[in-house]
């Protein structure tokens, strides 16, 4: 049987997630809430699912859903993701997780109280061009990463939008900059030790553009930039003592924008280069399969970030703003 999923909201995103899922047997999203019956009714019939619901707590509560997706805004992502698992509901929760460590750790905690998966939605990290760089430096091809410079960008459109929005946890390194410090912290394998950030504010208060220099115990430094500002970019270069692998680390292979990854692996002249090529998956529909095996077989099967990642991610975007707000050095409290 396909673990059924319910959707709590109607975020765009949200959208985005079914269509990319709908070819699964593994995954089957059956339902969406919103506050606005209205609203969940549109989103049900223009996505063909089955059943809605004019509130999140009436998904939460039907015994025909095994899991939820959760596309809220991110000052809701505890609160919802906590309720779900108190349900029994297993989560796929949206990045950012949560909006401090501590949601992070009362979540992972709730899921733990009664038997369930909370994870992150990473779609990156479940791509197959993601899987194989991964592979590329365990094995040590680069050797020992040194340096990792990782960006996203892109140009915000006027008007309102809940992605400037301070009391809903909005700005450029809560939307997009999660992405590099997650790589970063994934590579690295590590939070770092110390972060140092600058910013660009809006007028809501939140940062339109954020740039980061993370330094990690081991001495590998990573730095990561975002920006709502810039034309449409995502990158990163990741530096070692024995070659250099270049990415895109897109979540969807299967648009016409293609992932790249090059590689060169050498120290001087005589270095070799190549461009790794690696199958087209959407993210979403890789992430759901990896969701759904690791709700049916364990934490082995799951291709995205661990709780203990998770957090670490989370304190490091902690660290980062209060950097960016303050203009020193913060050191970032080690794992407990």
């Amino acid at each position: 049987m396909p673990l059924r999923i319910g959707i709590l909201g109607t975020a765009r995103i949200a959208r985005s997630f079914v269509a990319g899922v709908k070819p699964s047997p593994q995954v089957l999203v059956t339902a969406v809430a919103s506050r606005d019956a209205a609203k969940a009714r549109a989103f049900a019939q223009q996505a063909g699912l089955d059943r809605h619901f004019a509130s999140y707590e009436a998904l939460l509560a039907d015994r025909d859903i095994d899991a939820v997706y959760v596309p809220l805004p991110n000052s809701l992502h505890a609160e919802w993701s906590i309720r779900a698992a108190r349900a029994g509901k297993h989560v796929l929760c949206e990045k950012p997780l949560s909006t401090t460590a501590e949601e992070a750790r009362a979540m992972f905690e709730a899921a733990r109280r009664h038997g369930v998966h909370v994870v992150e939605a990473y779609p990156y990290r479940a791509q197959p061009q993601t899987l194989t760089m991964r592979e590329l430096l365990n094995a040590g091809v680069i050797g020992d990463v040194q340096l990792i410079q990782a960006s996203f960008g892109f140009t915000l459109g006027g008007g309102e939008n809940i992605r400037l929005s301070p009391q809903l946890g909005g700005g450029a390194l809560m939307d997009i900059g999660v992405y590099p410090v997650s790589l970063a912290c994934m590579i690295a394998k590590q939070r770092p030790a110390r972060v140092h950030a600058v910013a660009d504010w809006s007028t809501s208060g939140v940062d339109r553009a954020l740039a980061a220099t993370l330094a990690f115990a081991s001495g590998l430094f990573a730095q990561v930039t975002c920006s709502f500002s810039t034309c449409d970019h995502r990158q990163a270069l990741i530096a070692g003592t024995n070659g250099v692998i270049q990415t895109t680390f897109l979540n969807h292979t299967s648009t016409p924008a293609q992932a790249v990854m090059k590689l060169r692996v050498g120290t001087g002249k005589d270095a070799v280069d190549s461009v790794v090529e690696s199958s087209a998956v959407n993210g979403f529909l890789a992430e759901a399969e990896s969701f759904a095996r690791l709700v049916e077989f364990g934490p082995a099967e799951w291709s995205g970030a661990t709780p203990e990642e998770s957090i670490d991610i989370m304190a490091t975007l902690q660290a980062i703003r209060e950097s960016a707000r303050g203009g020193g050095m913060i050191e970032v409290q080690p794992r407990s």
